[in-house]
This record gives C-alpha cells, structure tokens and sequence, in this order.
C-alpha cells in the first residue's frame, strides 16, 4: 500500500482577520469590474490550460496597472498627428520601477513591457517553508542606484499568508523610501493584513479578494499554485 502523503498545516488554529474588515483599509483597492470577474473565473477554473491562463493573468495585470498607475506623473509634449496638427500628449515619468517576485510574478511582465516599456523590471526569488510559512529571499536583481526611483511597484499573482511580499518590502526599505505598490490577482485578509502592518505606506491592488487561507496556508477559495498553473508543473 502507498503511504499517503501528509501535508503540514501551520495556520491551522491561527486567527484570521474576517474579509470584511480588511475589505475598509484605505490602502486596499478591489477591482470591481464585470470583465475582471469573467477573466478571474477562468484562471480559478483548474481545467484552464497553461497557455490560456498565462493569456488570463496578463489581462488582470493590466486592469490592475491601470488602477495603480491612476496618479503618475506625465512627462508632456506635443506630436503631429496625421491632420497636420499637433497633439498633446505625455509618457509615464522616469523614476517608476516594476519587481517580480519569482517565479509566478514572471507571468505579470509581458503587460508591463507593454504598457510602461520604458520601466525597468527587477526580480526577487523568495521562497516559502511550507512547515513553518516563513519566506526567505534566495535571489534578488535590484538597481544599483535606488535615489532615481520615485515609485516602485511589486507584482505577484497571490497573496496568502503575506510572507513574500513582506520578506521583498523590507528587503527595498533598506535602500529605499518612497511609495511603493503591490499588485496581485488574488489575495487573503491575512496576508493583506500582514503586509498593510509591516509597512506604514504600502498600497495594496488585487483584482479579488477571497474569505481566507486553509490550513496549509493556501487562499480559499483560490486558484491553486499560480506558478505551477503558469507553467504546467505539479
């Protein structure tokens, strides 16, 4: 007989902020959009290929740069248009910077390229003990110089416990000051609340937010490992 396998449950007894309390912290924004529901609909449903949720996961992201990139800053100048006039136009101004946490924030890039091109993409490796939910960074790729960074903004498609984006937060506030923004597909009120504490200025951007975390610390109810659906591993 094959001996079954025993998955660690440490958040089994642990409490809980209820989804309705986090959904008020002036620092989170849900999106609420009817194309924004049928695009999450298909990337929680497990029969959904890897092609086609990698397909879903860029269309999230660029709801979710449109929301969190509603302030930034124009560089303005005008353009002839095709009528012989001229336009008024503008581009994103420099100083904004966009980290993916590896590996599952990889499928949140290709939007980002082409919204913002001119935005340099950084990464962080940070890897999490399913025993104890603790996150550790094992990589990270971050500018040399961060005095010409005026807002960095963190993507990753989940945020359960929280450990992660806290572990990549803490890691920029030790060179770093200024806003910075995170924006993930689908997230926990723990987690939400794990990082709204661990940062006095973070502003948080989800395109969902689900009632909890199950007691191995996976989002309820979800859409599985984003990372191993982004790239058919299991």
């Amino acid at each position: 007989m094959a001996e079954q396998l025993v998955h660690p449950t440490p958040m089994r007894g642990v409490p809980q902020p209820r989804r309705e309390d986090v959904l008020g912290q002036p620092r989170l924004t849900v999106l609420g959009h009817p194309v924004v529901t049928a695009l999450l609909t298909v990337a929680r449903d497990e029969r959904t290929p890897p092609a086609e949720f990698e397909r879903v996961l860029h269309e999230l992201t660029r709801f979710l740069l449109y929301e969190a990139l509603r302030a930034e800053p124009l560089e303005t100048f005008r353009v002839p248009s095709p009528t012989g006039e001229e336009a008024d136009g503008g581009a994103i101004r420099a100083g904004l910077a966009v980290l993916a946490i590896l590996r599952a924030g990889l499928g949140m890039l290709a939007p980002v390229r082409q919204l913002i091109p001119a935005a340099p993409i950084y990464l962080v490796g940070a890897r999490r003990d399913e025993e104890t939910l603790r996150s550790t960074i094992y990589y990270k790729k971050l500018p040399g110089r961060f005095d010409v960074l005026r807002h960095v903004v963190i993507v990753d498609p989940m945020l359960a416990t929280g450990g992660s984006a806290v572990a990549t937060v803490q890691l920029l506030r030790q060179t770093y000051d200024g806003p910075i923004s995170f924006l993930g597909i689908i997230g926990a009120p723990y987690g939400v609340q794990h990082l709204l504490d661990a940062d006095p200025d973070v502003r948080i951007y989800l395109a969902a937010l689900d009632e909890r975390l199950d007691d191995r610390g996976f989002i309820v109810p979800g859409l599985g490992d984003a990372g191993d659906r982004l790239f058919g591993t299991h």
